[in-house]
């Protein structure tokens, strides 16, 4: 499968070969499915706690006698059924973290990958220049490339410093090192912008199975 290759400019520079095994595999959706769902799960804080009828303050006593007062049966103010009274089965902090096959992490980025090959969404940048972070430089390159306004995920070396810190701050932007790509981020964006052809042979050789 090939793609085109531009220059900063939105001007094609040419077409590189992505290799088929990473690029044009099957496309296994319930694969996907389930590392972006755990992906979601490894984000999860599991902070959210509520009190229980043991740990308000209050009880220790009946609040009045069993009959002949009018009122309903109570037993303590700490009832759930009491204005400030314990929570029934309220959320306690828990841990969602769930390990996932590094088998399964590749062939769900090989999927993700695949899918926007075919829909042709993916398109390879042959360097940026960006000598001080600048934002301008890079919403100029977007729209060289027809992408203003799209979701993007625009996948750079670790070393780029000023293109990170040039991107982030763009609306509907993400970007991520080669080291971090993970199907979610490829398949929770529009469109796929490799910043040197370089990456995209790093990319093969980490995704290969």
């Amino acid at each position: 499968m090939k793609v085109k290759v531009f220059y900063q400019d939105g001007k094609v520079k040419g077409e590189i070969d992505l290799a088929d095994g990473v690029f044009n595999t099957v496309v296994n959706e319930q694969v996907m499915y389930l590392v972006v769902k755990s992906y979601l799960a490894n984000r999860r804080q599991g902070t959210a706690k509520t009190k229980g009828r043991s740990e308000v303050s209050g009880g220790g006593r009946k609040p009045w006698k069993q009959k002949h007062t009018g009122n309903a049966r109570a037993g303590s103010n700490t009832s759930p059924v009491w204005v400030r009274g314990g929570k029934a089965f309220g959320p306690t902090p828990r841990n969602y973290y769930g390990a996932i096959p590094k088998a399964l992490r590749k062939i769900a980025l090989t999927s993700a990958l695949s899918s926007r090959a075919k829909e042709e969404r993916i398109a390879v940048v042959s360097s940026i220049a960006c000598d001080a972070p600048k934002t301008k430089v890079i919403a100029s390159l977007l729209e060289a490339l027809s992408l203003g306004g799209r979701r993007v995920l625009l996948v750079i070396d670790p070393a780029s410093t000023n293109v990170y810190l040039s991107s982030r701050n763009i609306r509907d932007v993400t970007v991520k090192p080669v080291s971090e790509l993970n199907a979610y981020d490829v398949l929770n964006n529009d469109a796929l912008v490799f910043g040197s052809e370089e990456i995209v042979k790093k990319i093969e050789e980490a995704a290969a199975l």
